[in-house]
């Protein structure tokens, strides 16, 4: 009789008829279910973060795929571009050296031209002077002589045929 006033006991029984009252009622299917249902979203999370790893993956790849071609043709169009500011270059100096000669060759022109033209007038002043010379000079022996009207026509026509 003991056991009948120990509170320990009516704790127990009550424990156990509250179980017993549970599972009539068919608590514990609502609880499996609870659980299995929990699990298949979080299996059904897993699944979803798998295929997104796999698209992130797929995604990573085509990226990386894209930025060896995008280098590859950013170093095809750096050797082209380089290729070409060669070629610019070369025809660059190839029309300033053709430029350099053509101004070079144009002033050989202008000088040999003010050559000449020097050259002409100097001779034109020599010979008016040589002209004025010999008219003095004539001018002189036949003012010593006797003057002959057929010389004096002949000194003064003298001065302009020589020019």
């Amino acid at each position: 009789m003991e056991l009948i006033t120990d509170a320990h006991f009516w704790v127990g029984v009550a424990f156990v008829v509250f179980l017993v009252i549970l599972v009539g009622a068919g608590v514990h299917r609502f609880a499996w279910k609870a659980l299995g249902d929990a699990g298949e979203k979080v299996r059904a999370q897993l699944d979803e973060a798998n295929r997104l790893r796999e698209e992130a993956q797929a995604l990573l790849a085509r990226i990386q795929s894209d930025r060896e071609q995008s280098e590859k043709l950013a170093a095809e169009i750096m050797a082209n571009a380089e290729e070409q500011a060669k070629r610019m270059q070369v025809e660059a100096q190839e029309r300033l050296a053709e430029q350099i000669e053509r101004r070079g060759q144009l002033a050989e022109r202008r000088i040999a031209t003010a050559e000449a033209q020097a050259a002409a007038e100097v001779k034109a002043a020599a010979g008016e002077l040589a002209a004025q010379m010999a008219e003095q000079v004539l001018a002189a022996r036949i003012a010593g002589a006797k003057a002959d009207p057929l010389i004096d026509a002949a000194i003064g026509q003298l001065a302009s045929k020589l020019q």
